[in-house]
C-alpha cells in the first residue's frame, strides 16, 4: 500500500496503525490529527474520511495547527525532496504535492515572485508561522493579493483563515491519496 499514488479508503481502514499514519501523514502533519484519524477508522468512503478530517482539524488546539503548518513550504519556495530515511516515500509525496499545488507561484513573473518572498517574511514576523493558502487553482498574483489582505488581519481572525485554508489543503490531499 505505501508508496502507491492512490489507494482505496477500504485499504486505509484495514491497515495497521503505523501504515495508516504513514498514508495520512502527507495530508496533514499534526500528530494529534493523525492519531484521531487512525483511531476513527473505518471510514469506508472518501466523503466519510473527509468529514472526519474536518472534524479532527476543528478540534485541534492552535499548537497542533502550528505543527501542521511547519510541514508546509513558503509559497514560491521549493519543497524539499524526501529525506534518505523516509523509506515509505511519504515525505516525497508531500513534497511533490506541494510543488504541484504551488506551480502557479513558481511560474509567476519575477516582480510578483519577489513580492511573495517579501510578503512571506512580513507575514511570518507578524504571525509567527508560515503563510498558508490553498495554492491549487490560484495564480501567483491571486495568492499575493490574499497574502497582502491577510497581513491586515488581527491574530484571531488570521487563525480562523489558516484553519479554513488548512482544511481545504487536507481535503485536496485526501482526494489525491484516497480518490
Amino acid at each position: 500500500m505505501i508508496g502507491s499514488d492512490t489507494i482505496p479508503v477500504a485499504d486505509l481502514d484495514v491497515a495497521d496503525a503505523a501504515e495508516a499514519r504513514a498514508e495520512l501523514r502527507p495530508c496533514c502533519a499534526s500528530q494529534t490529527w493523525l492519531a484521531a484519524m487512525v483511531a476513527g477508522r473505518p471510514y469506508r468512503t472518501l466523503d466519510a474520511l473527509s468529514s472526519a478530517a474536518d472534524r479532527a482539524l476543528e478540534a485541534l488546539a492552535w499548537p497542533d495547527v502550528e505543527e501542521a503548518l511547519a510541514a508546509h513550504p513558503r509559497i514560491g519556495e521549493r519543497a524539499p525532496a524526501a529525506e534518505a530515511g523516509d523509506r515509505e516515500g511519504t515525505g516525497g509525496r508531500e513534497a511533490a504535492w506541494s510543488r504541484q499545488e504551488q506551480s502557479a507561484a513558481a511560474t509567476t513573473d519575477p516582480s510578483t515572485a519577489g513580492e511573495l518572498v517579501a510578503g512571506n517574511h512580513a507575514y511570518e514576523r507578524r504571525f509567527g508561522h508560515v503563510f498558508l493558502i490553498r495554492a491549487s487553482g490560484r495564480s501567483g498574483e491571486e495568492m499575493l493579493a490574499h497574502l497582502q489582505e491577510r497581513l491586515g488581519h488581527d491574530p484571531v481572525t488570521e487563525q480562523h483563515v489558516v484553519r479554513r485554508e488548512l482544511a481545504e489543503i487536507v481535503r485536496t490531499r485526501l482526494a489525491k491519496a484516497f480518490g
